[in-house]
């Protein structure tokens, strides 16, 4: 079943051609890799597919119904949510409040916030953390409270924005560990990532874009071979070594 689909998005900041003409698919429970130079739209279509940013033309569909239009926070009670490059925690908060915030997008009550937030929160690791407040945090676990505040709205599709962006190798396998235990859960994912081992790894597919169009789209063995994303992308190093 398609969960999730972008046709023909566009989007223009006065002259300047951001995205133009991508379109793709995605299947329910599966984990689909956004890649390109650094530059070439991907956190852009983040923000379309939010309504973080409006589109110039296209449109966004949700389990086959048009989401094009609707405000950020409607999507996300939907079953949208997301991650930022750049995590912006609520920093003078506790990490349990930043989770407990989170979670009143589903729950009215207190209570069954908090009890929510807590499962979220030892299911992230991040248990020993949760008295700590967010702005004290290294960023290996402030990108885990990124994902936790996403996981706490209940999203059946959850976006990653380089997750594993500025940490080290063991915090990156830590990460991979953490994505693939959310998609078990049944959570459809979509991620953008330029560490090669990441998205080679959890990804079914993957859509190459630059410039804002999109170049290749196939398996991860697929894309990787593709002439155009060799010479966009990746290089001919990569190439060599594959």
């Amino acid at each position: 079943m398609i969960i999730f689909e972008a046709r023909d998005l566009v989007k223009y900041f006065g002259g300047l051609s951001a995205v133009n003409g991508v379109g793709f698919q995605v299947e329910e429970g599966e984990i689909f890799g956004l890649i390109g130079p650094n530059g070439s739209g991907k956190t852009t279509i983040f923000n379309l597919i939010n309504h973080y940013y409006p589109l110039t033309s296209g449109d966004i569909f949700f389990k086959q119904e048009k989401i094009t239009r609707l405000t950020t926070h409607k999507i996300c009670k939907l079953g949208i949510a997301r991650t930022f490059q750049v995590v912006k925690p609520l920093a003078r908060m506790t990490v349990l409040d930043n989770v407990i915030a989170s979670a009143f997008c589903r729950e009215n009550a207190l209570k069954e916030a908090r009890k929510f937030a807590l499962e979220t929160i030892e299911f992230c690791g991040l248990e020993s953390y949760q008295s700590q407040v967010a702005k004290s945090l290294p960023i290996g676990l402030r990108k885990r409270l990124e994902i936790a505040r996403a996981l706490a709205t209940r999203p059946e599709v959850l976006l990653l924005d380089e997750t594993c962006a500025g940490l080290n190798p063991k915090e990156v396998n830590q990460a991979i560990d953490l994505i693939q235990k959310i998609n078990r859960q049944g959570v459809t994912i979509i991620i953008i990532e330029h560490i090669m081992k990441v998205i080679m790894t959890i990804s079914k597919r993957i859509l190459a874009i630059n410039h804002g169009k999109p170049i290749a789209e196939g398996t991860p063995e697929e894309v990787s071979r593709n002439p155009q994303v060799i010479e966009a992308y990746l290089g001919e190093e990569y190439a060599q070594g594959q």
